[in-house]
């Protein structure tokens, strides 16, 4: 004791200052990350004011709603404040250790052995990690969007670092790892297009048609609840294709991300409905082979029914002069001697 308590005191009093100095260098950068985060995310105060540098660079405006630029901004902060968390530390658990003295060469070159295999063995792990976080810097999904990840579809359940979570249309949930997408299509960011075919019978007025159409889709565009999901009137693009008894027409309109599918079905039963009240045929009806020799047929009874009925085929012995007719005559009786003398005188 007499000989080592002052080094004890002394190392003492470095470890402690060690630890001090971590917390407190740790509690500033988790502070300054903080900051920075919320800075990122706060949108400009004007449309005409220009942004600074790092100032909505994770606001997205137009896009994301404020409280969907929250989640994401708890979720980076909370990335870079476990790294910050794990290097500091990290460092300060290992300079702690070289202050009591301890040799740290075998204890690095362990580590360093043990990083590389780790590394190699979890590569995946690590793409699914890093990929996870641009997803979410980058805002390119998040809950309750509708995606398309190339081999899954469906609405997103869980947005993790490694893993995504997607409920399918079947009910399923889809597992996906996130070093593992190549590619998103975010049904429910900015805006959808609805588009919708309408058939309509060859003869009809087009212009008639088409008037028909813009004025029960600006009556659908008044109701509730189409009023807040149609962004844009819709527009008849023209014809988008003609057959021998009908013709298509097409129209579009801008509505909320989402929501195509639920404007396109409302607008076809309220055109079904208009078609009727205005007499308009989807389908021109043309007669087969089938049903034109039935027709005449028909037609034929109408007119002749007791020739058609009693018809045959014919007969050679409707000629009287004919040899066939002349063959079936009957033989005369022979003649008697008394025929000429005239009539017998009884006695």
């Amino acid at each position: 004791m007499d000989a080592h308590w002052q080094d004890w005191v002394a190392g003492g009093i470095r470890i402690v200052f060690i630890v001090v100095l971590a917390l407190v260098l740790r509690a500033m950068v988790r502070k300054l990350i903080t900051q920075l985060i919320g800075r990122m995310t706060k949108p400009a105060e004007s449309e005409d004011a220009e942004p600074s540098r790092l100032g909505g660079l994770l606001a997205n405006s137009g896009v994301v709603n404020p409280e969907r630029r929250r989640q994401r901004s708890e979720a980076i902060g909370s990335v870079l404040r476990s790294v910050a968390s794990f290097s500091i530390l990290g460092t300060a658990a290992l300079m702690v250790l070289s202050a009591l003295g301890m040799n740290l060469a075998p204890l690095l070159a362990s580590a360093g052995v043990a990083g590389v295999a780790i590394g190699f063995g979890a590569r995946n792990l690590v793409t699914d990690f890093l990929s996870g976080v641009f997803m979410i810097m980058e805002d390119q999904y998040g809950v309750g969007d509708e995606i398309d990840t190339g081999v899954a579809t469906g609405t997103v359940l869980e947005v993790g670092l490694r893993v995504t979570k997607l409920r399918g249309a079947n009910g399923e949930i889809w597992y996906i790892r996130n070093g593992e997408v190549k590619r998103i299509a975010n049904m429910s960011q900015g805006w959808s297009t609805a588009s919708v075919d309408v058939q309509v019978g060859y003869k009809e007025d087009l212009v008639r048609v088409e008037a028909l159409i813009l004025e029960t889709a600006e009556a659908l565009s008044k109701e509730s609840p189409y009023d807040e999901l149609i962004w844009a009137p819709f527009s008849v693009l023209g014809v988008e294709s003609v057959a021998a008894d009908s013709v298509v027409l097409r129209l579009e309109a801008r509505t909320a991300p989402g929501k195509s599918a639920l404007v396109g079905r409302g607008l076809r039963q309220r055109l079904k409905a208009a078609f009727d009240l205005a007499g308009i045929k989807l389908k021109e009806e043309i007669p087969t082979a089938a049903a034109a020799a039935a027709t005449a047929v028909a037609a034929a009874a109408v007119v002749a029914p007791v020739l058609v009925a009693d018809a045959g085929p014919p007969s050679a012995l409707a000629d009287p002069t004919s040899p066939r007719s002349l063959a079936a005559a009957p033989i005369p009786a022979p003649a008697r001697a008394g025929d000429d003398a005239g009539p017998l005188k009884s006695t």
